[in-house]
């Protein structure tokens, strides 16, 4: 059985529009992607001219990615995985990652980039534990309603729900606290919720690159916050050591490993887990 590409509910846009910018396609350029155009190369550009550490910061929160999601089937024995606004794929994807501990764990990719879509079909056609579907990350019900999801997923066991920097794409209008309370209830205890964003100290930064972004995006995003905003998405969960952090330093595979350098920005936040 091969695993299927698939619609929410509600069909999304299959369009690309190569004339906007998309977070996942600025990610994807400084990944040293290829699966992006132009436009999002000069956005992205344009964005280190405001944060010059950026492209670091991209890197650094791409290896938390793979550190935590090993950590995760390592050591709390967890074996599905749904990962919200997953983006592009690229070296080292979270079922990659996940299945050389264990090839029998499950992997659900949720996005609602159409580009993310296309690429996810060619990469996932020969893994049967594996699918994406398309859906907007804050539709909890879609998402785990969704026969593809019911398919691999079993609610009845621990689940770690990624949400690895996408929450400063959710603008406080769609409570992206509340969204973080819904997915814990839905899931079994046990279950981890995988949670960071971009932060500032700076107020100047924020206002800077959130209206940047939103401009850029057109309105496809939120805000960059306050660390201590993060806090909130974790009310209710345990928090594992080593707590709240700029991701280069959770759990890092050595003490030379590498860190984020500078502080205009960071990505900041952990794991919590469902009592």
């Amino acid at each position: 059985m091969k695993a299927r590409m698939s619609q929410a509910k509600e069909p999304l846009s299959t369009r690309i529009d190569v004339n906007v910018p998309t977070a996942a396609r600025m990610y994807d350029y400084y990944l040293g992607g290829k699966n992006n155009y132009a436009v999002d190369r000069e956005a992205a550009e344009e964005l280190l001219k405001v944060v010059p550490s950026t492209q670091a910061l991209a890197l650094n929160n791409r290896r938390f990615l793979r550190r935590v999601v090993r950590v995760l089937a390592q050591e709390y024995g967890i074996r599905q995985f749904i990962d919200h606004g997953s983006g592009l794929p690229t070296q080292d994807n979270v079922h990659q990652v996940a299945q050389r501990v264990d090839e029998e764990c499950r992997v659900v990719y949720v996005d609602n980039d159409p580009i993310v879509l296309a690429h996810g079909r060619a990469l996932l056609e020969e893994n049967e534990n594996t699918t994406v579907i398309q859906a907007d990350m804050r539709d909890t019900d879609g998402i785990f309603g969704h026969p593809d999801t019911l398919r691999l997923i079993d609610f009845d066991r621990p689940v770690a729900a990624l949400f690895n920097s996408v929450l400063h794409c959710i603008p406080d209008s769609s409570d992206p606290a509340g969204l973080m309370k819904r997915v814990a209830d839905r899931l079994a205890p046990g279950s981890l919720l995988v949670i960071c964003q971009l932060v500032s100290e700076d107020p100047e930064t924020r206002r800077a690159v959130t209206e940047f972004m939103d401009k850029s995006t057109g309105g496809k995003w939120g805000r960059v916050r306050e660390p201590q905003e993060v806090h909130r998405f974790f009310e209710g969960l345990e928090i594992l050591e080593p707590g709240l952090v700029e991701v280069s330093t959770w759990r890092p595979d050595s003490d030379i490993g590498p860190r984020q350098r500078t502080w205009e920005w960071q990505e900041y936040g952990g794991v919590g887990r469902k009592l």
